[in-house]
């Protein structure tokens, strides 16, 4: 099992930047799939990008060319840059371990953005 702590989240105007952070510990980091999942109030809970263990990523449509994903294996710590915030990026931001039979998840980090 992984233990995973997000930090980063904060509030933010419309076209601003935050970068959040993922701090694993517990499991051999460099092995899990890593990825960033949000939760708007009253919505499911959505992907919004991943890292494999290669460094392969994939993105959400909606943060596609805003959002960037990036591991550092030696601080087994994952990140989200997030550049040109929008109001409708405000939501729970939620860090995923996963590896096969196994899937972690963090406690959140609000990020809001004002208009």
């Amino acid at each position: 099992q992984v233990q995973l702590v997000e930090s980063g989240g904060g509030l933010v105007q419309a076209g601003g930047s935050l970068r959040l952070s993922c701090a694993a510990s517990g499991s051999i980091f460099s092995r899990n799939t890593m990825g960033w999942y949000r939760q708007a109030p009253g919505k499911q809970r959505e992907l919004v990008a991943t890292i494999a263990s290669g460094g392969i990523t994939n993105y959400a449509d909606a943060v596609k060319g805003r959002f960037t994903i990036s591991r550092d294996n030696a601080k087994n710590t994952v990140y989200l840059q997030m550049n040109s915030l929008k109001p409708q990026d405000t939501a729970v931001y939620y860090c995923n371990a996963k590896r096969p039979g196994s899937s972690s998840w963090g406690r959140g980090t609000q990020v809001t953005v004002s208009s």
